[in-house]
């Protein structure tokens, strides 16, 4: 990401898509009410509509100010995506129903939000409440991102937190991550935009939103560097420091998990087909259970010391077997090259 997302994401709040200006909701009337509160519209509910009226696709987009959402947001619309900028949690419901109306021409919507009090979030969690009961199909994604990265991007452009008051920026950022953590528990996709730029956001989202028809789970592989840290956004994280480490080898050194003589030492080793075998086997009941929740994505983290022999060569492998599976997997290495 860079820094100028935070000057992006903190611009005022307004309407963004492909059927209307900023200031105007998709019928052209007056804007609703920026404080929350539900706006008689005389649409029926999404449920008890016209019997030809398809439920639009919704995306949610919330996260850390400064985190990327914008960025984000800007993907889904170029995807086709019908895009709404900050809109009061209280009227996602009414937007579900103006797609609904739509005869087909706003098929998928989304939305994005902060949150920034305590009545906003109680909003947003009635609202996907009240969605549930109506069985949309509905989807929360995420932007995370540390607080050093952020208190970059907000220094950058000279900003400050929305919720940081009389304090500092890191007092704001602790704040809304407060207020955040139950809605980022919710969330079926965690991006952390840490180390991303803006082109490697957007491959992301491309990655999880370009599909014409939409897989049944989609899995991130991620290899890294234990002391590199953990990935935030990992939903699940492994240790291949069990292994011998190729590094002590002088021969395979230079090389990397990619390379198939480092690929071989790898399994080679007592227990490393076994690991990939059983553990395989297990994200076969895990995904079975992501299913039946409706949990879409997935981002499994593979470690090893540094991110370059021992985990790139399990990630490899094991992206290779959910793929033969029947999981559109896409494989990241996260540390490689930073030695």
């Amino acid at each position: 990401m860079t820094e100028n997302d935070a000057r992006e994401e903190e611009r005022p709040a307004q309407g963004r898509g492909t059927h209307g200006e900023a200031g105007e909701d998709h019928a052209g009337r007056e804007a609703p009410r920026e404080d929350g509160a539900q706006v008689g519209t005389g649409i029926e509910t999404a449920g008890t509509g016209a019997p030809d009226a398809v439920i639009p696709e919704l995306v949610i987009i919330s996260g850390m100010s400064g985190a990327g959402r914008s960025t984000a947001a800007k993907c889904l619309e170029d995807l086709g995506w019908f895009v709404v900028d900050n809109l009061p949690p209280a009227l996602i419901p009414t937007m579900v129903e103006l797609g609904a109306r739509s005869q087909g021409n706003v098929a998928r919507i989304a939305v994005v939000v902060d949150v920034r009090g305590r009545r906003f979030f109680d909003n947003l969690r009635e609202s996907l409440a009240d969605l549930e009961t109506r069985n949309v199909t509905r989807r929360i994604v995420f932007l995370e991102s540390s607080d050093e990265a952020l208190v970059r991007r907000f220094e950058s452009v000279r900003r400050p937190h929305p919720l940081q008051g009389d304090g500092r920026i890191v007092d704001g950022i602790d704040a809304e991550r407060e207020l955040l953590r139950e809605l980022r528990g919710d969330a079926d996709l965690v991006i952390d935009t840490s180390s991303l730029n803006v082109h490697e956001l957007r491959a992301k989202m491309d990655a999880q939103f370009a599909g014409e028809e939409e897989p049944e789970l989609r899995a991130t592989v991620m290899s890294f560097g234990f002391k590199y840290g953990l990935p935030v956004d990992a939903d699940l994280v492994v240790d291949m420091r069990f292994l011998p480490n190729p590094h002590w080898v002088p021969e395979l050194r230079p090389f990397t998990g990619l390379n198939e003589e480092v690929s071989a030492y790898v399994f080679n080793q007592p227990g490393a087909k076994e690991f990939l075998d059983r553990y395989a086997e297990l994200l076969r009941l895990i995904a079975a259970g992501y299913r039946r929740e409706g949990k879409r994505y997935v981002t499994i983290a593979i470690g090893c010391t540094g991110g370059k022999h021992r985990s790139v060569a399990m990630s490899e492998k094991l992206a290779a077997r959910l793929a033969a599976e029947g999981v559109e997997t896409v494989v990241v290495h996260r540390d490689m090259g930073r030695e």
